[in-house]
């Protein structure tokens, strides 16, 4: 009995342009300013191609053609393509425990404005932070001239992707807030609310250490610890967003009691409260103050390694851990885990390597500091917003 025919779907054209479309805006967004003939080899099109897309970007003021500076090699110059940061803003805000970041970010990455401020008392209640983002966005917008198209918002807790539920926020003292409604329904843009680790891993996966690697790990120490995942080029979301809890890794049987209703969880062996401990510090002790001790140690090798062997030892477990079951082929370390000195970073990364079974089986995994600093979860916000709207700019 023969079988039946089957027929493969044929993309319409206008599919096919649209796609095409968005994938160069995709490319000179994260990679910035291109020529056409660099373009047409990225993207694989040909040059009748690439230019009929610029030709409409530039008409819509998207980008913006010159002709780059005078080289040595013979013929008429490729045009250079530069996208136009106003031609698409978003809204990028990063909220942390002790403070709140916002910046309006253009097309290609530009911050073009920023505003912050500290939280202490009242000021961290979920009510009393959803009005000052509101009331900083409208006046920086203002300022600005421009108004946002889309808005990402890191936050430090258990976040329900599709719809931006803000579950737990426990070093907040925020429970069920219903973040990205509330503050969809007033700005009457599209908001993703994202866990700050996730967030942060899309940022150096795009912009900085990570830039490159298809499969990474992005590791962030504050006051809790969290993990964002890159998978195959993508970033890891689990179930519902529900991802990168790595800092409630049970690794000390008996150890010190932790918010989530466990014990013995990494993150109270190399949170903030754990480096504090480390370099016979008050728990509570400024921020400012722990990152001049750790610097200050910064210049003795020797007695940083003797200082912080203790932390280091519960930090290389934990990251032999994650390297054991993820796999990747590099792990970045943010926030106050970039300020350790070199020499325990150094010290660290060897002994994961030595004693994981998969970094050695993988080559050797790498390990190394955030390049973005403290910025790197306000622009991981502002790329997860560029994410639902770059394909209508």
């Amino acid at each position: 009995m023969m079988k039946p025919v089957t027929s493969t779907p044929v993309a319409r054209p206008d599919e096919v342009r649209r796609h095409n479309r968005t994938t160069l805006l995709r490319l000179l967004h994260v990679s910035g300013p291109s020529t056409r003939a660099t373009l047409a080899t990225e993207l694989g099109l040909n040059r009748s191609t690439i230019k009929t897309l610029v030709d409409g970007l530039a008409e819509a003021g998207v980008v913006e053609e010159r002709v780059p500076r005078p080289g040595r090699g013979a013929g008429r110059p490729s045009l250079l393509v530069l996208p136009q940061p106003h031609a698409a803003v978003v809204l990028a805000v990063d909220l942390q425990v002790e403070h709140v970041a916002i910046a309006l970010v253009g097309f290609g990455g530009q911050i073009l404005g920023r505003n912050s401020w500290n939280l202490h008392g009242r000021m961290r209640e979920a009510d009393e932070v959803i009005t000052h983002v509101i009331e900083s966005t409208t006046v920086l917008a203002g300022d600005l001239g421009v108004q946002p198209i889309a808005a990402g918002v890191s936050v430090p807790g258990v976040v329900r992707r599709a719809d931006g539920y803000v579950h737990e926020a426990p070093n907040l003292r925020w429970t069920d807030v219903a973040l990205g409604e509330r503050l969809g329904g007033v700005l009457r843009i599209p908001i993703l609310v994202g866990n700050d680790a996730e967030l942060g891993a899309i940022a150096e996966h795009l912009r900085g250490a990570a830039r490159g690697s298809s499969d990474a790990v992005y590791v962030s120490a504050d006051v809790g610890v969290g993990g964002g995942i890159i998978a195959d080029g993508s970033s890891l979301r689990g179930g519902a967003g529900y991802v990168g809890e790595i800092g409630h890794m049970a690794i000390r049987p008996g150890g010190r009691p932790c918010y989530c209703g466990s014990s013995g969880c990494w993150e109270t062996e190399v949170g903030e409260a754990a480096l504090c401990r480390a370099l016979d510090l008050p728990e509570d002790t400024p921020r400012g103050a722990i990152l001049f001790e750790l610097r200050e140690l910064g210049r003795d090798p020797r007695a940083a390694e003797e200082r912080l062997s203790e932390f280091a030892e519960w930090l290389t477990l934990g990251l032999v851990n994650v390297v054991n079951l993820l796999g990747p082929q590099l792990v970045v370390l943010g926030d106050l885990l970039t300020v350790l000195p070199d020499s325990v970073v150094k010290s660290v990364a060897a002994e994961v390597r030595r004693r994981s079974l998969v970094s050695r089986a993988v080559g050797g995994t790498q390990i190394v500091s955030s390049a973005l600093g403290a910025d790197v979860k306000l622009l991981g916000a502002a790329e997860a917003a560029f994410e639902m709207i770059l394909d209508t700019v």
